[in-house]
């Protein structure tokens, strides 16, 4: 692991602990881990809560627009995380908005995705957008993968700048069953509800 990278996990677990638990033993195999979002340190939380031998092959999907901003945040982002960045403001950007993480898991590599899009201001999450049912039609065999951060809209609220230690968990559940012929709709309000199940 970079040393950097090392340093970052270790103030995560002595900020709010990022303590894992799995419903199932955790796999190396290709996966989208989506989770809740109230925090800018959620994405560090689920990245430390993976261990070492996940992480190692797993890339968190950050907006441009806020982690491309600043020298330090993109060293951070692009050296550290090694995130796929996408495009949230869709103005005079062209082609397929979902195209660098499909690269991303084309290459083997598993996803960190917050399907609401945007930081919400509760524990639970909204409505999950599209993307998602689009990356699970185009990779059937890419396990589904919902996670649960429990407190992280406490240690460190939108709006709010410096976290506060509370003891956060992160909660990976079982991987999301697929159903034949499943409209999007249906998808996306059975994925939000198994992130709500492990709250």
């Amino acid at each position: 692991m970079r040393p950097l990278a090392a340093v970052l996990c270790g103030v995560m677990r002595t900020l709010v602990g990022a303590h894992a638990h799995w419903q199932e033993p955790p796999s190396s195999a290709a996966s989208i881990y989506f989770a809740n979002h109230t925090s800018h340190m959620d994405t560090l939380a689920i990245w430390a809560a993976l261990g070492p031998r996940l992480r190692a092959h797993t890339r968190p999907v950050a907006a441009r627009d806020y982690w491309d901003r600043g020298a330090l945040r993109r060293h951070v982002a692009l050296r550290v995380l090694n995130v796929v960045f996408v495009e949230r403001h869709r103005e005079g950007h062209e082609g397929d908005p979902l195209a660098p993480l499909a690269a991303a898991l084309e290459e083997g590599s598993s996803l960190i995705l917050f399907p609401e899009g945007t930081r919400g201001t509760g524990p639970l999450p909204g409505a999950f957008r599209s993307g998602l049912y689009n990356l699970a039609v185009r990779f059937p065999q890419v396990r589904l993968v919902p996670v649960y951060l429990e407190n992280m809209h406490r240690s460190m609220p939108k709006g709010t700048f410096v976290p506060i230690p509370v003891v956060c968990t992160v909660r990976f559940g079982a991987p999301l069953a697929r159903i034949t012929e499943e409209t999007r709709e249906a998808f996306l309000e059975r994925a939000r509800a198994a992130v709500v199940a492990l709250a």
